[in-house]
């Protein structure tokens, strides 16, 4: 699944980066990160938890972790695609072309995951900044309790930029984990003056009947400025199967007159059919544009900044792939006392609040956390996505 990786030194350090999420990851057939009787497992870890507790401070043994960061998962959404979708986005000859390439690259950020792992929590501070073309993503973690994480993205040739803001806050359910990801999206094709903003299903892990990772929920997309919205839902099956649905429509939301009936699975073809003459056409193709992806690879170790993801969790990332779960216990506990200390630090010197390098954060309860990013372009990157 994820046994290819780029290392880079610098200094004492390593940047460690492995092969992101594709078509591929939710597949049973590798084992190379499933800790042995994991449904036991998996139960045993979740017994003292009460249905419906947050599992935002859970923190998990080494052994149920993937060698990444959320952080870096977030980004990979983004720039790991082997067709470029965003310069579909740009290039649509009309609104509704544009509006229906958006959704097929919303589709395309929705990657499968593999059963019974996950990625880090990321610490406070911590960065990814990757560029693929002339598309230069740039991630931070703008809190930690809450976790919450901003990301910035500009590609200057197409003229398009992207801001999201995410905030997972998973649940335990009983026999199920549910991860709500809150936060708002927005890709804006600067070029036609349209905004779309857009939220992300949530997560949802089985534990019983039959295991499985899968997305949920309804997901909005909508331009105001062209009056055009999406409304889709993810589904699941709860006994295995096909299961990974997408049902929705396309309106024009002044008139609310149906454009397009959506539907397909989303780690397979999506399609829309025009509710006029009631043509079909395919808009997106999983094994096209997630399938057989590669790990970044760093083009410039010295021009890294030691906040990286591949930094900071280098060390327990190569501990994990080398299954020296000895030494991944230690190196996690060690990232995890420091960010304590840092925060005790921080106390003493009465910085309650933490001020992020390259994002301004607001929070309120009517629009939760919003991430505006202090420079108006991504810098290229010193790691480079394949």
């Amino acid at each position: 699944m994820m046994v290819m990786m780029q290392v880079a030194e610098q200094k004492d350090t390593k940047v460690v980066l492995t092969k992101p999420f594709s078509l591929e990851s939710g597949s049973d057939s590798d084992p190379s990160y499933r800790a042995p009787n994991l449904i036991r497992r998996v139960l045993a870890l979740l017994k003292n938890v009460r249905p419906g507790s947050d599992l935002t401070k859970f923190q998990l043994p080494p052994v149920f972790n993937i060698p990444k960061s959320q952080l870096q998962c977030y980004g990979e959404s983004v720039y790991s695609t082997r067709l470029d979708l965003l310069s579909r986005c740009n290039s649509g000859e009309n609104p509704l072309e544009r509006f229906t390439n958006v959704v097929a690259w919303s589709i395309s950020t929705t990657r499968p995951s593999p059963f019974g792992i996950a990625p880090y929590n990321p610490i406070l501070g911590e960065t990814h900044h990757v560029s693929k073309g002339n598309l230069h993503v740039l991630l931070e973690q703008v809190s930690h309790n809450p976790p919450v994480s901003a990301l910035h993205a500009t590609d200057d040739k197409e003229n398009i930029e992207m801001i999201w803001c995410q905030q997972p806050v998973p649940r335990f359910r009983g026999t199920s984990v549910e991860a709500q990801v809150l936060g708002k999206r927005q890709l804006k094709l600067l070029n036609h003056g349209e905004t779309y903003e857009m939220n992300s299903p949530n997560l949802f892990i089985r534990i019983l009947p039959v295991p499985g990772v899968d997305w949920v929920g309804n997901v909005n997309i909508k331009c105001l400025e062209n009056g055009l919205e999406a409304k889709l839902s993810y589904r699941t099956s709860l006994f295995g199967g096909r299961g990974r649905y997408i049902r929705g429509q396309i309106l024009d939301s002044s008139s609310t007159k149906v454009i397009y009936e959506v539907y397909g699975h989303w780690d397979s073809i999506v399609q829309v059919k025009d509710t006029d003459n009631g043509k079909e056409k395919e808009i997106y193709n999983a094994k096209e544009v997630i399938s057989g992806l590669q790990a970044p690879i760093v083009k410039d170790s010295k021009s890294v900044w030691p906040t990286e993801s591949g930094i900071v969790w280098g060390e327990l990332s190569q501990a994990i792939l080398n299954k020296d779960w000895e030494k991944a216990r230690e190196v996690k506990q060690a990232v995890e006392e420091r960010q304590r200390n840092m925060s005790r630090e921080r106390d003493t010197k009465g910085l309650y609040t933490w001020t992020p390098k390259n994002f301004v954060v607001s929070y309120s309860k009517e629009a939760g956390w919003e991430c505006s990013p202090i420079h108006k372009l991504v810098p290229p990157a010193p790691i480079i996505a394949q």
